[in-house]
């Protein structure tokens, strides 16, 4: 019995092996539900891309709904997953933080509950969805970062709490022309990320971002040309509060709606009014009146504001700009 396991363990090694082999080239592989591309899951293409690609490959997926918990490894790269149409092509899970682990028994916690989990550099998402839809009971990430130079064009992200877990201080990432939606801190975490014409949508009463940006950090979320829009639940939302002591965000040239609270911002921590960098510039709307903006934020000025580009936000010396 265990030399047959061996062998139907090495055969399906090989089957792997050549399935990989075949698919070792820059063309497009399609994935479809119905059966029409060369892969019906998602996570079935990503198998078959070579670690370290020099090249470009493009992951198509056709319209349907994919019920995948997916993690990009870290031994990917230049990859591109591009939906046919982004409200018709979804991914989606529905893990919670305080689902029970079968091996413990414990709550599996927020880092758990992603459904796509991006460890690999040079990723790119277009025209798809990323959901998370458990039920309200707790902590639920649609979206996990943890690679540098990702790049998410026209996509979007919908959750509860904490849709967006951008997880790794010091990586880059550029989403453009997305929707992002969710109720509490649902853009969050310690990464660089500049946020181009988004739609973020608040669903109840609280927090749109959680940056913890280090303190070595100079750019945690800048969100430029977005709009803020809520749900009827929702009016009294603030912009964010520091998850951790030096948490960077700023809007600008953002339409921000009634719902956004007068005073902006909350400190999470009181002493987290001496560090917290909350900025705002040029923004417009019923919630951007700044006449009762907490005191500790700061408006920038038109000087200051000029020099914040996407190519001063992610200079590392690499020459890096985002593919879009």
């Amino acid at each position: 019995m265990k030399k047959l396991l061996l062998l139907l363990a090495i055969m399906a090694s090989s089957q792997v092996s050549l399935a990989a082999g075949k698919y070792d080239n820059p063309d497009t592989i399609v994935v479809a539900r119905d059966g029409t591309g060369q892969f019906r899951t998602v996570d079935e293409a990503i198998e078959v891309c070579r670690a370290f690609m020099d090249y470009h490959k493009v992951i198509f997926v056709k319209n349907g709904t994919y019920k995948e918990k997916l993690i990009i490894p870290s031994w990917l790269q230049n990859i591109e997953i591009c939906g046919e149409d982004a409200e018709k092509t979804i991914i989606t899970y529905d893990d919670h933080a305080n689902i029970a682990r079968a091996e413990t028994g414990k709550p599996m916690g927020t880092f758990r509950t992603y459904t796509l989990k991006i460890e690999g550099n040079d990723i790119t998402l277009k025209n798809i969805t990323i959901e998370n839809n458990s039920a309200r009971l707790g902590q639920a990430v649609a979206l996990h970062t943890e690679g540098d130079r990702l790049v998410f064009v026209g996509c979007r992200f919908i959750g509860h709490q904490d849709t967006v877990y951008t997880g790794v201080a010091g990586t880059r990432l550029y989403f453009k022309d997305c929707f992002i939606c969710g109720t509490t801190d649902f853009i969050f975490g310690p990464s660089t990320a500049w946020f181009e014409g988004c739609t973020i949508e608040s669903r109840i009463n609280s927090y749109v971002t959680a940056a913890s940006t280090p303190q070595d950090q100079p750019y945690g979320y800048i969100f430029n040309n977005c709009r803020l829009i809520a749900t009827p639940e929702a009016t009294q939302v603030y912009l964010g509060r520091p998850w951790r002591d030096y948490g960077y965000t700023l809007f600008m040239n953002c339409e921000l709606g009634s719902h956004i609270r007068p005073e902006g911002w909350h400190h999470w921590e009181k002493h987290r009014e001496q560090t917290a960098r909350y900025l705002e510039y040029n923004n417009r709307g019923a919630g951007a009146n700044i006449s009762q903006r907490v005191p500790w934020s700061r408006q920038l000025t038109k000087k200051e504001a000029a020099k914040i580009t996407p190519q001063t936000v992610f200079n590392k010396n690499d020459g890096w700009s985002p593919r879009k």
